[in-house]
């Protein structure tokens, strides 16, 4: 069977029975971990090695480990990854330190994070943090203005895949500026378009060489005021691909968010049709699974090559001393003087 356009998560520590048949049957094109799959190093190891071996091939394996609040490696086991916002507030006094700072951070978290088996990194978040949006981004931003969010977000890109981790800009075009969290509504933007191509779609346009993204499921009525951009053929085809000039691998958001409305094969299928390459649910509930998978076809024809070409960068990894970047690091941010 063809690998299909799909990536899915787990119900928990390890596989159970009926996701193994579900995932032999179905053969997603990776995986993704959240907080709930993880207990110890050698317990994640043991998982991602366990759903290679199930599957029969290298499959990629995703994770949401920007640090701040999104992590889900965490203490004790692992490092206390700092917020992006760590990095932005050291760009504007010295902004050459925090471009090192960040792409030490980066790579040190592509070494972690290959130690048991995760090789793509949902990171780094490219929206730019706007006053009076709703808070789910805050923090995550390296900016509240272009220019930061360029050089730092190339900078965790560059860092990551010099470690063998691939990354996944996000969330384009752009979240920043969302007036809700669209894990539980649908945001909308009404900001003119010519002030989003200045603010929030900038950073997405100059990374947009980056290996993938992941869409907003947000409504930009300047585009189209009918759709949030995941299910949006207007704002993919005309912004993403055509305007920003992004050529890698384009997923939606989590399709199980509520942001979306519909059954989750349609709005699988309606992801798809607007020029989504492939299909990401996370919450690992069965039911909703098997429903996506109906509207995940074979992964082929252009979304294979970008699939194709993304996976290759975890290939690539250069030597890198761990003990001397995390103290490099601390130095930079000022946390050894704290200590």
């Amino acid at each position: 069977m063809s690998v299909s356009a799909a990536i899915y998560g787990l119900q928990g520590l390890t596989l159970t029975a009926d996701e193994k048949a579900f995932f032999r049957d179905s053969d997603p094109w990776a995986f993704i971990l959240f907080a709930r799959n993880i207990e110890s190093p050698r317990q994640v190891s043991r998982l991602t090695m366990g759903l290679r071996d199930h599957l029969g091939r290298d499959v990629p394996v995703f994770i949401d480990q920007e640090g701040g609040r999104v992590r889900r490696l965490r203490p004790p086991h692992w490092r206390d990854v700092p917020a992006a916002q760590a990095f932005a507030d050291l760009y504007p006094d010295a902004p050459e330190q925090a471009i090192e700072a960040v792409w030490l951070n980066h790579r040190l978290m592509a070494h972690e994070l290959r130690a048991v088996g995760v090789d793509v990194d949902c990171a780094p978040v490219l929206d730019l943090r706007i006053e009076g949006a709703d808070a789910i981004i805050g923090d995550r931003a390296f900016g509240r203005t272009v220019e930061p969010v360029i050089a730092l977000g190339r900078a965790a890109m560059d860092g990551l895949s010099a470690g063998g981790v691939a990354p996944v800009i996000k969330h384009i075009p752009g979240h920043g500026r969302a007036d809700a969290d669209s894990h539980l509504a649908l945001p909308r933007v009404d900001e003119p378009l010519d002030v989003l191509r200045e603010t929030d779609f900038a950073p997405f346009k100059a990374l947009h060489d980056a290996p993938m993204a992941m869409t907003a499921h947000v409504l930009y009525s300047a585009i189209d005021p009918d759709q949030p951009a995941t299910i949006s053929a207007t704002v993919i085809g005309d912004i993403i691909r055509s305007e920003m000039g992004f050529e890698g691998l384009l997923m939606g958001d989590d399709l199980s968010m509520h942001a979306l409305e519909g059954g989750l094969g349609e709005r699988g299928e309606r992801a798809l049709a607007a020029g989504c390459d492939i299909l990401l649910h996370c919450n690992g509930d069965m039911a909703e699974m098997i429903s996506v998978a109906t509207s995940a076809p074979a992964l082929s024809g252009r979304a294979l090559e970008r699939a194709d070409a993304a996976a290759a960068v975890r290939e690539g990894i250069e030597d890198f001393d761990p003990v001397a970047a995390e103290s490099r690091i601390n130095d930079l941010l000022g946390l050894n003087a704290r200590a």
